[in-house]
């Protein structure tokens, strides 16, 4: 089974979203190879408490879109049951997903997909360090939201 816990700390993003955001997950994973069971939490903030986390956790005292905490967890049996991989926390900020989403000219629901899948991809370790990583995340990331159908309108 694969869970994602959602919490937000706004008004702007409706629960009906997150319905699409947990069926564009489970095609990454499977898109991604991943068959185990698996869990992960997907937080709406608004720019303060983005910022503050991004402060906290990254020493960057900036307003981010998406910020990712990988969580890896090589738990042992319990009892004869396994546990699921824990793949970490990602958090986005509504009002700069709003604020993209307006810039780029697609809907914000749209957004909320794109930076979900963008920080499921650093849970799975890929990242945009340096141009050879950039190319390879983004040109996956690409893939699978056309592969999705969730393309810029």
């Amino acid at each position: 089974m694969f869970t994602i816990d959602f919490s937000n700390h706004t008004d702007e993003v409706k629960e009906e979203w997150y319905d699409q955001i947990e069926k564009l997950l489970n095609f990454a994973k499977a898109q991604e190879n991943i068959e185990e069971d698996a869990e992960l939490s997907v937080t709406f903030v608004d720019k303060e408490e983005i910022q503050q986390i991004n402060r906290d956790y990254r020493d960057k005292d900036k307003v981010t879109d998406v910020i990712s905490f990988a969580l890896e967890e090589d738990e042992p049996e319990i009892e004869g049951l396994d546990i699921p991989r824990v793949l970490g926390d990602i958090i986005i900020c509504a009002d700069v997903a709003k604020e993209q989403a307006a810039e780029y000219g697609h809907s914000f629901e749209r957004e909320l997909g794109f930076l979900s899948l963008h920080g499921f991809l650093h849970l799975l370790g890929y990242d945009h360090m340096n141009e050879a990583d950039e190319k390879e995340m983004f040109g996956r990331q690409k893939s699978i939201l056309d592969a999705y159908g969730l393309t810029r309108e």
